[in-house]
């Protein structure tokens, strides 16, 4: 099939065949027996070099249970061009790593006025991508093709405006193939409700 794609393909248009996909915008492709196994490890070194975190210690959590943050830290302010430069870089390591979304949505709440208290926050995230810099997706070659997916929300989490957040992630098979963490739109009144709201977003994301 892929090879008759192909034909039509270099027919209609002036095209190359490069082999098999091994790097695309950042992340890496290795294609094996058992699957493809996709990273952003090179992404990753770059980050850390770029905010000289390359050389600090490694840590086996991105982010300590429970802790909150809030818009009206009385800590010393920090460069808000640098803390932006710093998530941003973070968001877009989230293409391959799930496990780090969460508490990059949360420090990217205070991007506008962030303290030293959100910035240590957003470092110890790299500290935790230090030493789990070669994680990353394997898209396993089976045929179990079950649906699965997951969703969770905290009550209130936000100390600012009481919104919950929601959490959700897809498998096919043994392969996560979408995820998010976010902030719900609305304020909801009691812990139920907020599992309701995430799992109406999960539904609603997964049709």
């Amino acid at each position: 099939m892929f090879g008759e794609f192909k034909e039509v393909m270099t027919k209609e248009f002036e095209m190359t065949d490069i082999g098999l996909m091994t790097y695309y915008l950042g992340i890496e492709v290795n294609q094996r027996e058992d699957g493809s196994f996709i990273s952003q490890a090179g992404y990753a070194r770059e980050i850390l070099k770029k905010f000289r975190m390359d050389n600090s210690k490694s840590i086996n959590t991105p982010v300590e249970c429970g802790v909150k943050l809030s818009k009206h830290d009385e800590e010393e302010k920090v460069d808000p061009t640098f803390f932006k430069s710093l998530v941003g870089s973070l968001r877009y390591l989230t293409c391959t790593r799930p496990d780090i979304l969460y508490v990059v949505g949360l420090v990217s709440r205070y991007m506008e006025d962030p303290t030293t208290t959100h910035l240590k926050i957003a470092k110890r995230i790299l500290r935790y991508i230090k030493g789990t810099i070669d994680f990353g997706l394997l898209y396993s070659t089976s045929n179990h093709f079950k649906l699965e997916g997951y969703s969770d929300s905290d009550w209130g989490g936000d100390i600012d405006d009481r919104k919950s957040t929601t959490g959700f992630v897809f498998f096919m098979g043994d392969t996560a193939f979408t995820w998010m963490s976010k902030k719900q739109p609305i304020v909801t009144l009691s812990t139920c409700e907020a599992e309701y709201v995430a799992a109406t977003s999960c539904v609603c994301h997964a049709v």
